[in-house]
């Protein structure tokens, strides 16, 4: 085989052979050891060099060969990464959606420092997060093109860079009272910053992740990244509480509000330094082995990958809307609708996010064991059916009543999280897997950073309480015939030579 491919080693048109051959010699000497040839082995005579040049229909077809070996499960030969590496990789997410969901709970607190007091500022503070999130594809199209191309390791580091400053200098913003209106602007722009990095962050994060894991443990393993990300949630939450509980109005208004974001701008420092010692993913250094990467990886998703495009934004809508609605935004209705002071319903919220922290790791267990199908049907089916009880029993102004449903909403956002941590990767080959999250994201932008505010505008706008839930309930509906026909792609469940063959 190592004269073979010295055939191809001088001409560019046989690149997709090499490709292809290459992938094939590392699996074989990996199996193999004994089977290596010295790198003088001898090449063909130049009178053997047949024409062995392809025809367009083989070109394709070893083209075809050769994305076939850096698939989503061809990297499994691929040894599993460092537990240092994946343990920084996985409670990273800690930082990032502490960072990213702070201002969803101190909302109420941002309106009054950037915006005034008046009737409509609460609204225009979730315009802000629903403006900036907007910027969310736009990043993951950006450092997940750096992914593709450079490496899983340089995109996690660069967008965690771009965080920390962005962090650092909205806890130093002056307020409204100190330059008017133009702080309310200056907090915009610092948003769309932090969305556009928060783009690369968790689709980096979870590819990274799945790629490293063991086959068989790739949806628990991703699943406690989704579950570190519910404790920077439950942080966040739980920061903001402890502020708004020790200190008074006054304080809170004129610097208090500070403190949290100068806490999360120490924390992303850290995770930042943290991430300098992580590997690269072993999947992605075997596509670079065998020359397999894409210089248009977006392009080559986009004309190749659409079913999965589908099925991945279907994913990710619902896990979108049941998180930002059953979760971050529940503080705002408690506030808002429900009748609770500020520091109750960030109490009550937090309660509710330490109950996604239980069901993650459970949920990502049923999805190796299960699979991925039946678990994320399961939940699709919950989220149909419960949130606008849910919604209801927060409108009773009884304390016990109102965490019943939002430990039940936050159940729910947290399974279909962790099981879609897993099987979203899993739609994509390893050499545009990147840009095809990327692509995905923009669901993420419309049912997530959208559905809080559009959620309080309908509210005030027709007095309805329940409309978070019909939300909720109608994404869930159209979202479910999709995945009763997902393929399935947990190795437990493949057959064995599909999943271990590789």
């Amino acid at each position: 085989m190592y004269c073979i491919e010295s055939i191809f080693a001088s001409n560019r048109c046989y690149a997709p052979v090499r490709a292809a051959l290459d992938g094939l010699y590392v699996r074989q000497l990996r199996s193999c050891p004994q089977a290596r040839l010295s790198p003088g082995a001898a090449a063909l005579p130049e009178s053997q060099n047949m024409d062995l040049r392809p025809t367009s229909a083989q070109s394709e077809s070893i083209s075809a060969e050769a994305m076939a070996a850096v698939s989503s499960d061809a990297g499994q030969a691929a040894p599993a990464l460092p537990r240092a590496s994946m343990a920084v990789a996985a409670f990273s997410t800690v930082v990032e959606w502490y960072d990213f969901t702070l201002y969803l709970f101190m909302t109420t607190v941002m309106s009054r420092v950037f915006f005034g007091s008046g009737a409509s500022s609460l609204l225009v503070t979730l315009a802000v997060f629903a403006i900036a999130y907007v910027m969310r594809p736009f990043g993951a199209l950006v450092f997940g093109h750096v992914g593709d191309r450079l490496g899983r390791r340089k995109a996690l580091l660069a967008s965690m860079s771009v965080m920390t400053v962005a962090m650092l200098v909205t806890a130093l913003l002056p307020s409204r009272g100190q330059i008017g209106s133009a702080a309310g602007v200056l907090l915009l722009l610092l948003r769309c910053v932090m969305g556009f990095s928060v783009g690369g962050e968790y689709t980096g994060v979870m590819t990274y992740l799945v790629e490293g894991a063991p086959p068989r443990r790739r949806g628990l393993v991703a699943s406690l990244a989704s579950a570190a990300s519910e404790v920077g949630a439950l942080l966040a939450v739980g920061v903001a509480a402890l502020t708004t509980a020790t200190l008074s109005r006054p304080q809170l208004d004129s610097w208090g509000w500070r403190l949290p974001f100068l806490f999360g701008a120490l924390l992303a420092a850290g995770t930042l330094i943290a991430r300098s010692t992580m590997r690269e993913s072993p999947a992605f250094e075997v596509i670079q082995r065998t020359r397999a990467t894409d210089s248009g990886p977006l392009r080559h998703t986009l004309r190749t990958q659409r079913p999965a495009l589908y099925r991945t934004f279907t994913i990710s809508a619902l896990g979108s809307i049941t998180y930002y609605v059953g979760i971050t935004y529940v503080p705002t209705y408690l506030t808002s609708v429900g009748g609770f002071a500020e520091s109750d319903a960030l109490w009550l919220a937090t309660i509710a996010s330490a109950a996604v922290i239980v069901i993650t790791p459970f949920a990502g267990w049923a999805a190796d064991r299960i699979g991925r199908r039946p678990t994320l049907v399961l939940f699709a089916v919950l989220s149909l059916v419960l949130p606008v009880a849910m919604f209801a029993l927060m409108t009773r102004g009884h304390a016990a009543l109102a965490l019943s449903g939002a430990v039940v909403l936050a159940l729910v956002a947290g399974g279909v999280s962790a099981v879609g941590a897993s099987s979203t990767p899993e739609q994509f080959p390893v050499a545009g897997r990147l840009s095809g999250l990327a692509v995905a994201t923009v669901a993420t932008t419309v049912f997530g950073g959208l559905t809080p505010y559009l959620s309080q505008s309908l509210i005030d706008s027709t007095g309805w309480s329940l409309v978070p839930g019909v939300m909720v309930a109608g994404v869930a509906l159209l979202a479910l015939p999709i995945l009763w026909r997902l393929p399935e792609t947990a190795p437990e469940k493949l057959p064995k030579a599909t999943s271990t063959g590789q």
